[in-house]
């Protein structure tokens, strides 16, 4: 089925996971991090402050994710949602009010387990549940989510930093946050059956099981793919993180730079869309190994870049592996090992991503303190994406033959 016909077949529910994943922009680092430069002016903070703050705050939102993404095992997404869009506005508001750095640190976990954790999450499973031969167009199209909103919320809100101060932009996310709600009830009046709610739907992983989430934590695969789910993650976010540092090193204007992100947004979106039709034609397993490669290269350009075009050629490289890795990670896990206990599963691989974002800025910040720029740091950052493609890949090659299939 191509990709028009699917989406007029199914546009409820993909718009449905199109506005999980859009939302959660106001809890994603590329959103935060537009406000570093008043946040650390306003509480006195260095770039090494300001990145533990954060990593704290992200880091204590990873682990409440362990517990709460089961949740989406046992509940409709309709519910869980509401719940999670409500704390998402009232932690949006909650940063336009913080009094001191003390009190950021619980406002960037709000932030980061409602927006980057749950609701991703949420976007994620459905589509997972949801969708079962066409899962890849599914994850493509409700991952522009993402896109969209990295590609237009940054140029928007730096605009408006000059009309209105940064704490009152917090006011407006929270608000629009608030209009998005009824909006996805009215979507999800229907609500699809989860296939935890269905065993006639489910399919099976590995040897021809559901492996429960114990299992998995036991198996040798998911550890060797540990370092594809936490590196892009880590210093994807730590890109973003540090886009003020970095701009401010390379000598240019954030707003030119911002300006970008469409371009990088647009190659994120076309490898989002061939990734996904790539899997649904020849299998996660054949589309995995070559995910953390574009990372890798990307991150050699702009290590390098001296002018805005090479670091656009740089952004673009970086949107592919983000297309592919949107797709291929979700993908892979229900394809291993099963769609039974996947909400419990998932909720692993997330809170491993979202530690991944807490480690990233905590990092680079304490390098940049001690006098090692982000630009410096790049071509080590590098070097780690080449050696997790290889660890995928053999984990990929070892554990195949199992799936029978």
């Amino acid at each position: 089925m191509g990709y028009l016909r699917f989406l007029r077949l199914n546009w409820l529910f993909l718009l449905a996971g199109f506005l999980l994943t859009f939302t959660s922009s106001y809890g994603q680092t590329y959103f935060i991090s537009l406000f570093a430069g008043e946040i650390k002016g306003e509480f006195g903070l260095s770039d090494g402050q300001w990145g533990g703050i954060y990593t704290i705050g992200t880091t204590l939102s990873a682990v409440v994710m362990i517990w709460a993404g089961v949740l989406t095992d046992n509940f409709r997404v309709r519910a869980l949602a509401f719940g999670v869009m409500i704390g998402l506005a009232m932690a949006c508001l909650a940063m336009a009010a913080v009094p001191n750095w003390v009190g950021l640190i619980f406002v960037i976990f709000a932030l980061r387990f409602t927006g980057q954790g749950m609701l991703s999450q949420l976007g994620a499973v459905a589509m997972v549940r949801w969708f079962e031969a066409a899962r890849g167009k599914a994850l493509s199209i409700s991952s522009m989510g993402f896109a969209i909103g990295q590609a237009f919320l940054p140029i928007i809100f730096v605009a408006l930093f000059a009309v209105f101060h940064w704490r009152s932009l917090w006011v407006i996310a929270a608000v629009l946050v608030v209009i998005t709600i009824p909006v996805l009830m009215l979507l999800l009046r229907q609500e699809r059956t989860p296939q935890s709610m269905a065993k006639e739907a489910q399919i099976a992983g590995m040897h021809g099981r559901h492996w429960a989430r114990a299992e998995v934590l036991k198996s040798g695969l998911f550890w060797l793919m540990i370092p594809l789910i936490v590196g892009p993650s880590a210093w994807g976010t730590a890109l973003f993180f540090q886009q003020v540092h970095f701009t401010e090193v390379k000598g240019w204007e954030l707003v030119a730079y911002v300006s970008l992100m469409p371009t990088y947004v647009l190659s994120a979106v076309i490898a989002t869309f061939t990734s996904g039709w790539a899997i649904d034609r020849f299998g996660v397993s054949r589309v995995v190994p070559f995910q953390m490669l574009p990372f890798a290269l990307s991150f050699a350009v702009l290590a390098y870049a001296d002018t805005l075009f090479m670091a656009g050629v740089g952004l673009v490289i970086f949107g592919v592996g983000q297309g592919i890795q949107s797709t291929g990670a979700s993908a892979f896990w229900p394809e291993y090992y099963g769609t039974r206990h996947i909400g419990a599963i998932k909720a692993v691989a997330a809170a491993l991503m979202v530690f991944g974002s807490a480690i990233g800025p905590g990092v680079t910040g304490a390098f940049i303190d001690l006098g090692i720029t982000f630009p410096e740091q790049m071509i080590p950052i590098a070097v780690y994406y080449v050696l997790a493609a290889g660890l995928a890949t053999w984990g990929i090659v070892k554990y195949r033959p199992a799936l029978g299939r």
